[in-house]
């Protein structure tokens, strides 16, 4: 037991005769009960108790910390036959990360574009910017607005107050937005028609859609300006005091996923590829009709007994995600596979093919994702990616992706493709961007 406070502290020292690093973290015991040790090896991590680590040192049972008090440990791995233990590996995509940072100053633009046009005159005074994004927001917009005069203009001074307006150029380009938008609609309906169709009940709490509603591509107003429009598809009902969107009919022939559709563009799914013995390629592939593309980073390099298994699993058969999950048994790994399938659709849905870790557990009751959903993600790293670059963890469908560019863009992305194309942006190679790499978890 510790009987005095530990204030946190960091110690890094070298263990002789292995590889290993120390790095040792004691955190003020007041503010935490479980104190922590993190072992970072070169590719691995260890998370070890405190009283875990007592057992090894020396100085267990006798070891009074002090204020400033540290201590070195040394770290003996258990003996693996003579070789060396196995090492957690989750590879990064520098492409996909680098996605991330590209983004930041177009959402900027694209913001502030949607800002400008809600005023009344098309205009915001520049004193105002802080109450509709806040304080600590208004300095990477004010440096937005001097970076890019081909797209923001600033008017006033003096006696007259300063104001932000869009350029002529890009008042030309904003006013395409509603033929993009047109043009989304009968995109969004089917999509949403299908995210009903994917859950156990047939229907969603709205605020949940609400949720993910930009990454639909859905408009701020859609509750107002496009359910309405269609009731013979939606019906918005209360359940238990929450405002649901229900489906009101069943269409058998969206009841198929991306993924099938493209077999059958491929002419994969009604053939007798996967019947006879075709093996899988290194890259994971297989050609079948049960079978996921899969894309591993450069740095991986699969075993042959990895690659019999992910054989086994590719030409397993699989329940539809359009099939009520409750139906199947959670530990079944037809099941399971299908968990994965419904993931795949569920981003196969959004614009831009990624949505944040928080918001597919928002879902996790309608369609009965697994608890570990995490790791459900990392295991299949071969066709999700998970980056923490921004503010929140984004779960990537990397076949959707080559390099750092989108492969297929909807109307919407095509336009504001077009609107960030004023500040000179240029379109990256489709193939290009930094190569993969790996990271130690």
């Amino acid at each position: 037991m510790l009987k005095q406070r530990i204030e946190g502290i960091f110690r890094i020292g070298y263990y002789r005769g292995s590889e290993s690093v120390c790095a040792l973290q004691l955190i003020d015991v007041w503010s935490q009960r479980h104190t922590s040790l993190f072992f970072q090896n070169v590719r691995e991590v260890h998370v070890v108790n405190l009283n875990q680590l007592l057992k090894y040192s020396p100085l267990h049972k006798t070891s009074i910390y002090g204020r400033t008090g540290s201590m070195w440990v040394p770290v003996k791995h258990k003996s693996s036959g003579g070789g060396r233990p196995k090492k957690k590996i989750y590879h990064r995509v520098h492409e996909l990360d680098r996605v991330m940072d590209l983004q930041k100053k177009p959402s900027i633009i694209l913001q502030l574009k949607s800002i400008i046009q809600s005023q009344k005159y098309q205009s915001l005074l520049l004193r105002d910017l802080e109450k509709q994004i806040g304080f600590v927001k208004k300095w990477s917009f004010m440096a937005v607005i001097e970076k890019y005069p081909s797209i923001f203009r600033v008017d006033g001074g003096n006696r007259t107050p300063p104001s932000v307006r869009l350029t002529e150029k890009a008042q030309k380009i904003a006013s395409e937005e509603p033929e993009a938008r047109k043009l989304m609609e009968p995109i969004l309906v089917k999509n949403l028609r299908k995210l009903l169709m994917l859950s156990i009940d047939c229907r969603l709490p709205l605020e949940k859609i609400e949720f993910i509603e930009s990454e639909l591509g859905l408009p701020s107003d859609f509750k107002k300006s496009l359910i309405p429009k269609y009731p013979e598809f939606f019906t918005v009902k209360d359940f238990d005091g929450k405002a649901y969107l229900h489906l009101e009919n069943w269409d058998s022939s969206l009841a198929v996923t991306t993924r099938e559709e493209r077999l059958a563009c491929e002419g994969v799914m009604h053939s007798s590829v996967g019947r006879g013995k075709v093996r899988i390629s290194k890259d994971g592939n297989y050609q079948g009709p049960y079978a996921f593309r899969m894309d591993f980073p450069s740095g991986f390099r699969p075993n042959m007994s990895y690659l019999e298994e992910l054989e086994k699993w590719q030409k397993m058969e699989f329940p539809s995600p359009y099939l009520n999950a409750r139906r199947f048994e959670a530990k079944d790994p037809k099941a399971r596979k299908r968990v994965v399938a419904v993931l795949h659709e569920l981003l196969s849905l959004t614009m831009e093919k990624r949505m944040t870790s928080a918001q597919l557990d928002a879902f996790h009751s309608e369609y009965l994702l697994p608890t570990r959903l995490l790791l459900c993600l990392v295991k299949r790293h071969g066709m999700f990616y998970i980056t923490n670059r921004g503010a929140r963890s984004t779960v990537f469908l990397k076949e959707a992706y080559g390099g750092s560019n989108l492969i297929d863009k909807c109307p919407l992305l095509l336009f504001y493709d077009k609107f960030v194309s004023l500040s000179g942006r240029r379109e990256m190679n489709l193939h290009g961007g930094m190569p993969s790499s790996q990271v130690v978890t």
